[in-house]
C-alpha cells in the first residue's frame, strides 16, 4: 500500500472517530473517484456513524464524505457551496474551459482537494468549493485566463446544474467492460484493457479491474482522462450479431 493511501485511510478513520466519540459532524475534502473507491472499501471497518457522499448536484463526480452526528438524519448544511464565476463583460469574453477555471483557482494557491466539480454553462463557470476557502476565492479571484471575472455564491446549484450530454452510439461484440471502454474512449480493446488494469476505469464511482465485467443500462462509466458516460440504452443485436448501445457523455 502506498504511503499516500495509508495517510488517506488514517485521515478518514480519524474523522469518523471524531464524529463517533464527540457526536459532532466531520467531513473529508473533495475525493476523486479512486479515493471514493478506497473509502467504500474501508467503510465497513469504521466506527458506526452515518455518512453521506455529496458533491452538490446530480451527477457530481468529486464528492465529500460527510459524517453525521446521532442527532442528524440527513445532511442539512453541506461543508461546501457553489460559486458562479462570470466574465465582467461577456461581450469581450472568450470561451473559457474547465482547465481555465481550474487553473485560475489553483493559481491562488488552492489545493485541488478543496475544489469539487466545475460545470460550464452559458459562458459562466459553476464551481463547488469547500466553505472554508469560499470567502478567499470571492475576495481574490479576478481573472480566468485573460478574462476579468467576478465571483458570487450561487444558490440552487442542485437544480441549475443538471448535466448536459452528447450522445455516443455504436455497436460492440458484447457489453463487456473492455468493449465498452474501447467504444467510449475510441481506443482499441488492448488499450481499453490497459486502462482497466491501470485502475483508470470506474463504474458508479468504484474502480473495476475485470475487463469481462458486464455493464447494465443506467450505470455510469468514468474513464480517467477521457470522460464520464451514462449507459443509456441497449438496443439489441444487429443483423451481424453485434449489440447496439447508446451512451450519454457528460459535457
Amino acid at each position: 500500500m502506498e504511503k499516500e493511501e495509508q495517510l488517506f485511510r488514517k485521515r478518514v478513520l480519524e474523522l469518523a472517530e471524531l464524529c463517533f466519540h464527540r457526536d459532532m459532524p466531520s467531513n473529508t475534502d473533495f475525493l476523486n473517484l479512486n479515493e471514493q473507491t478506497i473509502f467504500q472499501s474501508i467503510s465497513g471497518t469504521l466506527p458506526p456513524v452515518r455518512y453521506v457522499l455529496a458533491g452538490g448536484f446530480p451527477g457530481a463526480e468529486r464528492k465529500v464524505v460527510c459524517f453525521l452526528p446521532s442527532y442528524k438524519e440527513e445532511l442539512e448544511d453541506p461543508p461546501f457551496e457553489c460559486l458562479r464565476i462570470s466574465a465582467r463583460n461577456k461581450k469581450f469574453s472568450g470561451e473559457l474551459t474547465h482547465r481555465d477555471f481550474l487553473g485560475a483557482l489553483m493559481n491562488l494557491g488552492i489545493e485541488r482537494a478543496m475544489i469539487g466539480d466545475i460545470v460550464i454553462k452559458d459562458l459562466d463557470g459553476y464551481v463547488m468549493v469547500l466553505k472554508k476557502i469560499s470567502r478567499y476565492v470571492l475576495e481574490n479571484l479576478d481573472t480566468v485566463g485573460r478574462t476579468a471575472v467576478e465571483a458570487a455564491v450561487w444558490e440552487g446549484a442542485e437544480e441549475l446544474l443538471e448535466p448536459e450530454y452528447e450522445e455516443v452510439a455504436g455497436t460492440v461484440s458484447s457489453v463487456r467492460l473492455d468493449a465498452i471502454v474501447a467504444l467510449c474512449g475510441r481506443v482499441s480493446r488492448t488499450k481499453a484493457a490497459g486502462l482497466i488494469a491501470g485502475e483508470k476505469v470506474f463504474i458508479n464511482g468504484q474502480a473495476v479491474l475485470s475487463p469481462s465485467r458486464q455493464m447494465e443500462p443506467g450505470e455510469i462509466l468514468s474513464i480517467r482522462g477521457v470522460g464520464k458516460f451514462l449507459f443509456s440504452r441497449n438496443g439489441g443485436q444487429t443483423k451481424k450479431g453485434r449489440i447496439s448501445v447508446t451512451f450519454l457523455k457528460y459535457r
